[in-house]
This record gives structure tokens, sequence and C-alpha cells, in this order.
């Protein structure tokens, strides 16, 4: 913002300071702390009058020289003044694009800080930092809204505002019923805010909701704080609950459109096809050039340098997406009447943005799962002894070039025996038929696949785990569940770190060039006599280790005729596809390289046990496999007896 409007919202801070130097004062005042108070009133008082602020100059004048008590109701008195200035002016939302951006960016901002800082009350009331902090966003908020003549989100604001007021004054314990309606002001002005966003794009904004019953609910708690006591649930704050807000370290940002981001990183791919096509070019390869051979090294750690750089700058911290699920939690712990607290592990770690993005569903899914499914009532925990405070548990980190989350509670876990009665219900498997552990866990990510008693809102008709491996699936990673019965479920999710450039294994197949991705295969070998053989009704299967594997002849999937059909003349891989462990037959091991994924459009991009294409470093195309899709369809197509 510029001119009196970033004059207004600098004299916002200041008033904002002294109204916590007021509220922090001792009775009787100190003299010294007074006679500061005075002097920062007339500051206050020469730059609203330099702004032209008259009723701001009048109120922090007649302030500076007043008692402990008048200051206290003259503070507020500033405020409002500072909040609805007679001459502010109406910014139209379609004109001024920029200082609407800036308005819903600051909003946006300030909404997620308060998130945070209610969540931290609700743990710890008694936390002054966090009450204040919450009133100065919703404050700001307003200030911002009436500037901009947002009337709808001014009202709410302010309304919450007068409730942090007064539990800043000790006028109103901090509740659970509290928590609930400062959360629903806190989501209004968060909708509100989104309806906005049309007119940042040159389209109309939406019209926020009506207030009116909101408004009324906010008055009533603020007008009979006693309700806020009546309803409140007798839940012991946990003793480790985080007792103060997290600092953020000052860096220097600039803000970068993604549509540009992502076209910086599709070039620098771009720039290490180029960059290894020059490089395995036959006819620079054959000049015996110590010069020439220093270039190409030299340019291809530029490269490397250059597209590592790109990718870092779409990786972002999964903390983002972990710290969304704490109001999942407590919202849907609050609703089953349960007691359940959120452990976050590795908020740090890295990865791309488009994942982050696509697997904020599957995460809501595991985590409504989690609380609904896994976590007992507080009186059924207390008879099985456990803590009435259930647990779940968020972890992420890094392993082996990919990431790994975990989703763990302390809760129930999976009653196997009423998962197999439902899966022979619906013929999943065959009746009186006993898979092994890990399938009959499996089994919960099939679709329509539910062991629920009763229909619920939040889960029940079976949509939810298999859509959380549909996802994974797509996004080239794999999903393991563990389970102890009493003791709790953990869900295991294998994600690679980007989706743009992978680490990959050329493999040939007649003449054509596959890529298999290098964290999917776990060893290559080539067989000897006697280790192929074919099981009944199984197919052919490699025996490894005392161990029988089933075996995928890719040119068989593919269509392509081999250089050889003879198992001992190719070369097998270990590859996991899924929950799937098989060996895949290729014709021989090419090498290691770095590619870029590339769309195969949209014709072709729903083709079974394809991923994509890449570019090779001999200019040649080469098919990303998806190991997943490879074995599935060959295992459906394959003939019995082969």
């Amino acid at each position: 913002m510029s001119g009196n409007g970033s004059i207004a919202e600098g004299l916002r801070r200041q008033v904002e300071e002294l109204a916590m130097a007021v509220m922090m004062q001792e009775s009787p005042a100190a003299p010294e702390a007074l006679r500061a108070l005075a002097a920062a009133l007339e500051e206050t008082r020469r730059q609203a009058a330099e702004a032209g602020l008259e009723e701001v100059a009048r109120i922090a004048g007649e302030l500076a020289s007043a008692g402990p008590d008048e200051l206290r109701q003259g503070i507020a008195r500033l405020q409002a003044a500072l909040d609805n200035p007679p001459s502010a002016p109406a910014a139209s939302l379609t004109q001024d694009t920029d200082l609407l951006n800036d308005v819903v960016m600051e909003s946006a901002e300030h909404l997620i800080s308060i998130e945070s800082q209610l969540l931290t009350l609700e743990q710890d009331p008694t936390n002054a930092e966090a009450v204040h902090s919450a009133f100065r966003s919703f404050h700001t908020i307003k200030g911002l809204a009436g500037f901009m003549e947002l009337t709808a989100i001014q009202e709410v604001a302010h309304e919450v505002e007068n409730i942090l007021d007064l539990a800043r004054n000790k006028k109103l314990k901090i509740t659970p019923t509290v928590i609930d309606v400062v959360l629903a002001g806190k989501d209004y002005l968060q909708h509100a805010f989104r309806l906005l966003e049309p007119a940042l794009h040159g389209g109309q904004p939406g019209q926020p909701p009506d207030n009116t019953a909101l408004i009324a609910r906010i008055k009533a708690l603020a007008e009979n704080p006693e309700q806020a006591e009546e309803q409140a649930p007798d839940v012991e704050a946990p003793k480790d609950a985080a007792a103060a807000t997290s600092k953020v370290s000052e860096a220097r940002m600039v803000k970068v459109d993604t549509a540009k981001l992502d076209f910086l990183v599709d070039m620098a791919g771009e720039m290490v096809i180029a960059q290894s096509q020059i490089t395995h070019d036959p006819d620079l390869q054959s000049l015996e050039s110590p010069r020439l051979q220093r270039n190409l090294a030299h340019l291809s750690r530029i490269t490397e340098e250059i597209q590592k750089t790109a990718m870092s700058m779409r990786m972002v911290p999964i903390g983002q997406l972990f710290r969304r699920m704490h109001r999942l939690v407590r919202d849907l712990a609050r609703k089953a009447g349960k007691q359940v607290e959120l452990e976050l592990f590795g908020e740090d770690t890295e990865l791309d943005r488009t994942i982050v993005e696509a697997l904020s569903d599957p995460l809501i899914h595991m985590v409504r799962n989690s609380v609904d499914h896994g976590i007992e009532k507080p009186e059924v925990r207390r008879a099985a002894g456990k803590n009435p405070v259930g647990k779940v548990r968020l972890k992420a980190c890094h392993q082996a070039g990919s990431i790994l989350i975990e989703v763990c509670d302390d809760g129930c876990g999976i009653n196997r025996e009423k998962v197999l009665a439902r899966a022979w219900e619906r013929g999943l498997v065959p009746p009186g038929v006993t898979p092994p552990d890990n399938e009959i866990l499996n089994l919960i990510l099939e679709p329509g696949f539910s062991t629920a008693e009763r229909v619920t809102d939040v889960s029940g008709r079976g949509v939810g785990m298999d859509v959380v491996k549909k996802q994974v699936m797509k996004l080239r990673g794999r999903i393991d569940i563990q389970s102890v019965e009493g003791q709790g479920t953990t869900f295991f999710l294998k994600l690679p770190l980007t989706l743009a450039i992978i680490d990959g294994l050329v493999v040939a197949v007649g003449r054509e060039r596959y890529i298999v991705p290098l964290f999917a295969v776990r060893e290559m070998f080539r067989p000897v006599p006697g280790m192929v053989t074919n099981a009944c009704n199984q197919g052919e299967v490699v025996l490894i280790r005392g161990r029988l594997l089933p075996l995928v002849r890719l040119y068989r999937r593919f269509n392509v005729k081999p250089r050889t059909e003879d198992p001992c003349e190719s070369v097998f891989l270990v590859a996991e596809g899924g929950s799937n462990v098989f060996c895949l037959m290729v014709d021989e091991f090419l090498g290691k390289q770095e590619v870029v994924i590339k769309s195969l459009g949209e014709t072709l991009k729903n083709i079974p046990g394809i991923a994509g294409g890449a570019i090779l470093g001999d200019g040649r195309v080469g098919l990303v496999l998806d190991l997943d899709g490879v074995f599935e369809q060959e295992h459906d197509a394959q003939p019995a007896g082969v």
C-alpha cells in the first residue's frame, strides 16, 4: 500500500503496541511507564496530524495527558478511529488489482497464523502471547477490510476481535467453545477472501455469504461469557504443549509466478537432454581433443548445477501440509467425542511442490481414518489401560532417494477377522481361503471396502482408502500397512522426491529402449539354468534364494520382438510395483541415466504400464515404465500353464 494507507497501517501497529503496554500496566501505574506512554501517544498524534487523520490526532492528544483508567478506554476509541477514517479512499476491487492482491495475500498469512495460535490456545489456554497474536491478526484484517470497504469481512473481524479482547483482559476464559466460535469467524473470513480472487484476474468478485447468524453467535458469547465455561468439556491439556509461538527467521524473498517456475524447470530439463545428446554425439566422441573433453566436462557440471537449483526451487517443506491436519484432527475429535493429540515429525523434509499438492487428499483420508476408525473413545481406552488421549503421528523422512511418510495411530488396530469376513462376503477372497497377513491388510484399499457398522458423515461408505491407493500409484509411489490389534496401525507411503526428473536404468528389449525407475529396482542378475520354472496356475516363476517370484517377460507385454527368448541369455531385474515384487526379463542393461519425464499426450497417457516418455542421450525416445501397471497387465493376460 502507499500514501495514507501505509501511514494508517503504521499507526495501527503503534496503537497495537500502546494497547499491549496499557494492558500490561500494573495498578497503580508507575510514573515512568505513564511518561513513556504519553510520549508515544504524542508521537502518534503528530504522525496522524501530518497524514490528515484529524480524529485520530485529536484522541491521541487527549490520551497523552490521561490517567491509567482513561487510557484503557481511550485506546479502544483510538483504534476505532483508525479503522474508520472519515476520508478513507474507496478502492475499486476490479481496478486496483495490485492493491487487492496485497490485501488478499497479507490476510491469508494472518489467517494461517490465527489457526495456528488458536490450536496452541486449545492446548494451553493461559498462553497470553497466543491470544494477543490472534487478536492482532484479526485487528489487522479488520483494518485492511475497512480500507477496501469489504464491509462483511470487517464486521466479522470486529466481532471476533471483541471476543479476543475480552480474553486478553481476563474477562473471558479460553475454552473449546470459544475456540469453536473464533475458528468459525476465521473460516468465514477465509471463504470471503477466496471469493475475491476472481477480481485479481480481471473477473467479478463473488459476494460474501450472509454473516448475520455468525455475528449473532459471536455477540451472544461476548454478552454471556459464562456459557463458554458451561459448555467446555473436561479435557486435561497435555503437559508438553507448546507454550510459545515459533519465530520465523528473516530472509530476503521474491514472489515468482508458479507458471514461470514450472517453465524454468522444464527448460532446465531440456538443457539436460541437450547436454546429454552433445556428450554422447559419436562425431564428438571420435575427436581426441583434451580441450574439448574439458569443455564438455565443464558444461556437464554447469548443467547439473542449474538443473539441481531449478529443481530445488520447486521443493517445499512438507510441514505446510502436515500443519493443516491440526485443524482436521481437532474438529474430528470434537465431533466424535474423542481426545486426540497430533504429533508431527520431519516437517522440514522437502519434496516437489506438485507432489505436496497431490498428497493433500490422501493424507486427509488417512488421518480421518485414524481418528474415526483407529482411536477409541476415552472410556474404552481407560478400560484397556491406555492413556485416554489418543495419538496420531505424522512423520516424513528421506530414504534411498525417495520420501517415506508414516501415518500412525495408537488405536485399536485392524481386526483381521472382520476384514476377512467382509472380503468373503463381497467375493474379494474365495470363501474359506485365508490369504497372507499383508494381503488381508491390503484389502481395506479395495474400492467400496468398509468394515464400519454404520454410515456417518465421516466414513463408512467404503470411499477413501481406495482413493488413497489410486493417488499414490498415480504419483509413482506405493503404500504399505502394518497393524497390531489393540496397539495401533501405521500406513507407510513411499514416494519419489520429484515427478519431473528421475534416476533410471536404461534397458533394451529388441530394438526398443525402456527406462526402469531406479528406486523400484532391488537387484539385477543373469539367471542360470533351473532358476525359471512353471508353477501351477501361476505361470512362470523365478527361484531366488528360496523365494519364488513371478516372471514378467517385457517383450510379451509390449509385443516386441526380442533378441532372444532364452532366460539364461537375458538380464533379470527384481522390481517393486506397488505391493508386488517380481522379476522383469529384458535383453540387456545399457546403463544408468537421469531422465526428464515427458507426457505422451492425451491420446497415449492412459496406456497401462507406461508412465511417460524420455529422450535418451543418443536422441532416441525411451518409454518410462510404470512397474505396477506392467505387472498387473501381464498377470491378467498371462494364460495358464505358460
